[in-house]
């Protein structure tokens, strides 16, 4: 008696149906991109008057152009409009981003800018792998280690406290030499399982850089504590630091949650691997069947 038709179409079905499901996914895997994630937008009180458009045309421009010179360098500034109603910005990609992240992630500053600010006269976007920013002319400078914005993570456990911030520490002074000692002002390592990142904007000279890493991990010191992970963002440079007691993981971003992550990717992996090895058996199978129907029905 031979296999019932029914239930090789039932099976070629189940077959396409499940390849389908894995192959869809696994480009959601590779494509997930949180170095586009929202981390903070700084807006200014003050709106712009604007009844000629002409401040609205000026910042339209400054963005395209900024958004442009993404595609081709990590950081650069721009300019547009003249005397009174020229507005200045820049862009700042992470050091460790590809050029085409980069303008991924610079692309999507000016609309959140705008949903985000308005007509401010100044305005920074901060995403979790660039930032933008812009200021119509005459506004307040602030000093290059003005404090932003910081996340803090959870408090280590006191048995291993003394030795977490011992190798933090270290870590830190790394991370300051880094800065200074490299041409692009940024810096990514690690020391004994603790991951730390720092970066300048691009037109800081080297010294400031390193002051301005220092100001901010001594801030991460002072308002996260203990805390085994934080961000800190002052306006000319950012740090951050995530302490992975089993060990630094394979992929990492250097802006948090990167642990748990990695896990997924890995188990979502793994098991889409074995399921598709399970599928591929069964059309193996379906194969093998149908070829011993087609010889069957050949010998009448």
């Amino acid at each position: 008696m031979g296999f019932p038709r029914k239930s090789l179409y039932l099976l070629l079905w189940f077959a396409l149906v499940s390849i389908t499901n894995i192959l869809g996914y696994f480009p959601h895997i590779a494509t997930a991109a949180d170095y586009t994630n929202l981390v903070f937008k700084g807006c200014a009180d003050q709106k712009f008057q604007d009844p000629s458009g002409v401040y609205s045309q000026n910042l339209k421009t400054l963005m395209q152009t900024l958004v442009s010179q993404s595609s081709q360098r990590s950081f650069s500034t721009a300019a547009s409009g003249e005397d009174a109603n020229s507005i200045t910005g820049l862009y700042q990609c992470r050091g460790d981003l590809t050029t085409s992240q980069c303008y991924s992630c610079v692309s999507k500053t000016p609309e959140l800018s705008d949903k985000l600010c308005g007509q401010a006269v100044a305005a920074r976007v901060q995403l979790s792998g660039c930032y933008l920013r812009y200021e119509v002319a005459g506004f307040k400078q602030v000093p290059e280690t003005e404090f932003l914005y910081k996340v803090c993570g959870s408090s280590s456990q006191a048995s291993v406290r003394t030795e977490f911030e011992s190798r933090r520490d270290t870590a830190f002074n790394m991370a300051e030499d880094g800065v200074k000692s490299g041409s692009s002002l940024f810096y990514t390592g690690d020391y004994q399982s603790v991951y730390v990142l720092g970066q300048c904007e691009g037109d800081l000279g080297t010294a400031d850089c390193g002051d301005c890493v220092k100001t901010a991990f001594e801030t991460a010191k002072q308002d996260c504590g203990d805390s085994v992970s934080a961000q800190v963002y002052l306006d000319k440079c950012y740090i951050s630091y995530s302490y992975y007691p089993n060990g630094i993981p394979t992929i990492s971003s250097g802006s948090g949650g990167t642990r748990e992550r990695t896990q997924k990717t890995v188990a979502i992996s793994v098991g889409g691997v074995a399921g598709l090895g399970f599928i591929v058996v069964c059309l193996m199978c379906l194969k093998s069947v149908l070829e011993r129907r087609s010889k069957k029905h050949e010998g009448y």
